[in-house]
């Protein structure tokens, strides 16, 4: 690859973590994010069975609540970049593909810190009147994000070779990554809290421990507590809809 095309790769990189949280046009869509890589390469073909295969891994995984996920979008990229340039088995492209997503777990928390003391400083701005300092700093945000979350760690992995990923990921001190694992582990449950706030969580209270017990005592998964959420929501439904058609019938008789 020359320099052009790595830069091109690792514009597209930048723009697919912006995409993420904000223009969300192919947020989960790894797979054309691989096959646009493909073609700058010449080889879409490869991008399309690399692409296809990370997306499978990613079924089922998303950032709920504040949370960080593995960037498979960089996984993509990198894993078809590598096995197109280097020919070798796209076994061998998605391993270290995956394992640039993996890091992607500790940009997004980083990031996600970072945003906290710009969202601060941007309120700050907009009670003393400062409006045009509070949307410059905002910009902060998708800069830092396309930035430090896609271009410049894809731009080192195909510019430098996964070697000097590595030595970065293994000189980074215990203290610096048990923190980030800390940060990891709150972060949800502020999301979680913040979602809270703009749900009737109150009228429904007794539906939340319902769900809290069935996770928490019965050990069931997401997918099984979501269902029988769901079918709580579709009865509850179904006893609106009868009791305001009952009410539009009687309010059609007494005007008779």
């Amino acid at each position: 690859m020359n320099i052009i095309m790595i830069i091109l790769i690792a514009t597209i990189a930048g723009f697919q973590a912006y995409d993420g949280y904000g223009t969300q046009i192919w947020t989960m869509n790894y797979m054309i994010y691989a096959v646009i890589v493909g073609l700058i390469l010449g080889d879409p073909m490869t991008g399309l069975v690399i692409g296809a295969s990370v997306q499978l891994m990613s079924l089922g995984v998303a950032a709920i609540g504040g949370s960080s996920a593995p960037n498979y979008g960089m996984a993509a990229i990198i894993a078809t970049a590598l096995t197109i340039t280097t020919k070798q088995d796209a076994s061998v492209g998605l391993a270290v593909g995956i394992a640039a997503g993996t890091l992607g777990v500790q940009l997004d928390v980083i990031w996600k810190i970072s945003m906290g003391f710009v969202s601060r400083k941007a309120q700050e701005f907009c009670n003393a009147g400062k409006f045009d300092a509070m949307e410059k700093i905002c910009l902060l945000g998708p800069v830092c994000l396309f930035l430090f979350c896609g271009f410049i760690p894809v731009f080192i992995v195909l510019l430098f070779g996964v070697t000097v990923t590595n030595f970065i990921v293994n000189s980074m001190p215990a203290w610096f990554t048990g923190g980030l694992a800390i940060a990891s582990g709150v972060l949800p449950v502020i999301g979680m809290g913040m979602l809270l706030t703009y749900m009737p969580a109150k009228k429904y209270f007794s539906f939340v421990l319902i769900g809290f017990a069935l996770a928490a005592f019965a050990k069931l998964g997401v997918l099984p507590v979501a269902l029988i959420g769901g079918a709580f929501a579709y009865e509850y439904y179904k006893r609106l809809v009868a009791a305001s058609t009952t009410a539009v019938a009687g309010g059609m008789d007494e005007d008779e």
